[in-house]
């Protein structure tokens, strides 16, 4: 593993000012933090230089792009170490979710103490290796959410689902019958050259328009027409169409691997802005939608809105 006192690090991008002024409560679901190294090293090979962002330069991003709360998500990485993701959502106890990784050997009491802490689903990858060396390393398959599922019901949680758009139409009719919440990363990770025709995408917007699955808007990892992703505007579309009820929006920060690709945080936040161009839908996909799935409470802002529209 990497020596944590030696380990080449790099600086994540920090948002500029967006203009889209984010509604109260609203939430980033996508994010992860990393570090601090000396605390929480790494449990699997790095092939890559890691960023440098612990817990107060996330608060930091996150703040600076407008969002209220946030859910972390288990970086590869760390394995089915949940440390770093742990002791983020302690900190922050009710402003933050988390998203874990582990097999069905994991204990009841350990679920339990994540739960506690603020985790409230799985992830589940079926992504190749960049390597080409099997499935991406530090990660857990589907075949453990089946063993998992009765568990994670149990506790309310959901199934995160990570995988190329091809094989998500394949996986996922299989895993309704599970009866829980699945969510999708990265807008299905679906082939742009493909169109929005294309069989496998077209397999998930149905199962998105009957409410069987949850949708991830992050658009960053699905085009390289950056920065401004024209090419991804009708499969945008074609989502917030088919069920917005269903949808959440996420940066992925801080982009690790992705290079003079790595976007400006406030600019995706202004995309979307653009791109959901009515307000009531705005505030379904940032905050309602988020609070139903990750099982927030309301913000005292969002609390304070609420009751200032009430009173007659």
């Amino acid at each position: 593993m990497p020596n944590p006192s030696n380990m080449e690090t790099v600086a994540p991008r920090m948002p500029s000012r967006p203009a889209y002024r984010m509604p109260p409560g609203a939430c980033d679901t996508h994010a992860h933090v990393f570090g601090p190294y000396d605390r929480f090293p790494f449990s699997q090979p790095l092939r890559y230089p890691p960023p440098l962002a612990p817990l107060p330069v996330y608060l930091e991003m996150l703040a600076g792009t407008g969002a209220e709360r946030g859910v972390l998500i288990q970086p590869a990485p760390y394995g089915g170490a949940p440390g770093a993701l742990l002791d983020a959502l302690r900190h922050e106890k009710g402003r933050l979710r988390g998203i874990a990784s582990a097999t069905a050997a994991i204990s009841d009491e350990r679920l339990a103490e994540m739960h506690e802490a603020g985790v409230r689903g799985l992830r589940f990858v079926e992504m190749p290796d960049p390597t080409g060396a099997g499935r991406y390393k530090g990660c857990v398959g589907v075949e453990e959410l089946v063993k998992l599922a009765p568990r994670m019901k149990a506790l309310g949680w959901h199934a995160q689902l990570w995988s190329k758009c091809e094989q998500l139409a394949k996986i996922v009719p299989e895993l309704v019958h599970l009866e829980m919440d699945l969510a999708i990363d990265h807008m299905g990770w679906l082939e742009v050259g493909r169109g929005t025709a294309d069989p496998a995408f077209q397999t998930l917007v149905a199962l998105l328009r009957e409410g069987r699955i949850w949708m991830k808007l992050s658009v960053c990892r699905n085009s390289k027409a950056f920065p401004g992703y024209e090419d991804l505007r009708p499969f945008h579309d074609a989502l917030v169409a088919a069920n917005p009820e269903r949808l959440l929006w996420g940066s992925d920060w801080p982009f690790v691997r992705m290079g003079d690709l790595t976007p400006d945080p406030a600019h995706l936040v202004d995309l979307f802005g653009a791109w959901v161009d009515d307000e009531a839908l705005r505030r379904r996909i940032l905050v309602d939608n988020p609070t139903s799935l990750f099982g927030f409470e309301k913000s005292v802002s969002a609390q304070c809105s609420q009751l200032q529209g009430s009173v007659p």
